[in-house]
């Protein structure tokens, strides 16, 4: 078994599941794919019960609708990782996917030393200024990790990529 651990910042596209089978393509081993997902429901909230106004700081009144949005944001992000990860199922993959709430990187980490993955694929979009001070997941991800890591921009071909 070879064990590929996959950080998204999005649902896959089938341009995106397709470029990363192809990258096992020829391998002897059966793959599997460990899909991390995170969202990111404190911000929400913070968006959500308090708001800027002249620079002062306003508590909204409902905690309710805090709670609404956080359980709306998580069950989005939860449709958007059990439809990635049905689109490698389809194509025959070996599919595990978690949605998390901790820092994608750290996430990450931990994901690779549970499953034992020898590789390690993000998939985001490009974060220009993040890459420049390399804060972004992979350069992040390529300090803490022992393993070869990818990154790929979602939904652009390979040879549209850099």
């Amino acid at each position: 078994m070879f064990d590929v651990a996959l950080l998204i910042e999005r649902q896959l596209k089938d341009l995106d599941a397709d470029q990363v089978i192809a990258l096992h393509e020829g391998l002897d081993d059966t793959v599997r794919y460990h899909l991390l997902m995170p969202v990111e429901i404190t911000s929400a909230a913070m968006v959500t019960s308090v708001g800027a106004l002249g620079g002062q700081v306003v508590p909204v009144a409902d905690p309710l609708l805090t709670e609404e949005v956080q359980d709306s944001i998580e069950e989005a992000g939860q449709e958007e990782l059990e439809a990635s990860a049905a689109l490698l199922t389809a194509r025959g993959q070996e599919v595990t996917a978690t949605l998390t709430q901790d820092d994608p990187v750290d996430a990450l980490v931990q994901l690779v030393k549970d499953t034992k993955s020898s590789e390690v694929i993000i998939l985001t979009e490009p974060h220009i200024v993040k890459e420049f001070l390399h804060v972004d997941w992979n350069s992040r991800a390529k300090r803490k990790l022992d393993v070869p890591s990818v990154r790929l921009l979602e939904h652009v071909p390979f040879d549209a990529q850099q």
